[in-house]
């Protein structure tokens, strides 16, 4: 049986701090969206529309994989950060997520969240918790979100999924586990690795783990003197940039 606690001041400032998770209610800014509210195909629809003018972006599509790159940033990063280091459960079901975004500042600032009790696995139940963590976060927030934006703005889901995948490796081979104690360097492994390479699509919301395709070794190329991950797609954040820059890991360039 999992069993409810609370979330250190530390643990809640470190997420605060470096993926801006936020309370709802202490930063609420009039611009502030409930995540549920973009499952509706108009609203969403609506909702990158305005996006679009404000990043001036060619197209609908575009917009939408920008958005889900950072979209994935403020939601999944933090949830599994929390899942593997701290050994909690947060809720950022879609239900519980608001975006927010400061005028003139930012589109999507940071996410906040209305409920912010956490759950804890007994020890001997760890794997069916995290499969649970993984579920309502995965299939029932960005499963969702990625089907609905998929449809309005004629995106590739597997385009978006890459977006999320990208955030998924960059947190478990270059911040989890680093320099951490040994019990996070276990947990780190084995949580990255059940995500990778044996999670069910069943808990993205998907007929298969739409994030193991994007797992690859990284190679030596002529732009890079270090070994890179080439992405599988796209994701035209140079169509978006002021100075029409291409990701490092950009397959355009490899082209």
């Amino acid at each position: 049986m999992n069993k409810q606690s609370l979330i250190t001041q530390v643990e809640w400032d470190y997420l605060n701090s470096q993926f801006g998770l936020y309370e709802y209610g202490a930063t609420r800014s009039v611009n502030s969206v409930r995540a549920s509210d973009l499952l509706d195909e108009e609203n969403c629809s609506n909702y990158l529309d305005r996006l679009t003018a404000l990043l001036q972006s060619p197209s609908k599509m575009i917009t939408a994989s920008q958005f889900f790159k950072r979209y994935a940033f403020v939601t999944t990063v933090p949830l599994l950060y929390a899942m593997t280091v701290y050994n909690k459960g947060l809720d950022l079901s879609v239900e519980n997520c608001f975006l927010e975004s400061s005028p003139g500042h930012s589109w999507l600032e940071h996410v906040s969240l209305a409920n912010i009790e956490v759950e804890m696995p007994e020890a001997s139940e760890r794997n069916v918790w995290r499969n649970t963590v993984i579920l309502d976060h995965f299939a029932g927030n960005l499963g969702k979100l990625i089907a609905v934006m998929s449809k309005v703005a004629n995106v590739p889901k597997p385009i978006l999924w890459e977006n999320v995948a990208v955030r998924v490796l960059s947190l478990y081979e270059k911040r989890i586990g680093v320099t951490g104690e040994q019990q996070e360097q276990f947990r780190g492994r084995a949580d990255f690795q059940y995500l990778i390479h044996q999670a069910p699509g069943a808990l993205f919301g998907e007929k298969q783990n739409p994030i193991s395709r994007f797992y690859g070794k990284p190679t030596f190329s002529s732009v890079s003197n270090t070994p890179t991950r080439v992405r599988k797609t796209c994701c035209f954040y140079y169509e978006v940039s002021s100075v029409e820059e291409y990701c490092s890991t950009c397959p355009k360039l490899r082209s």
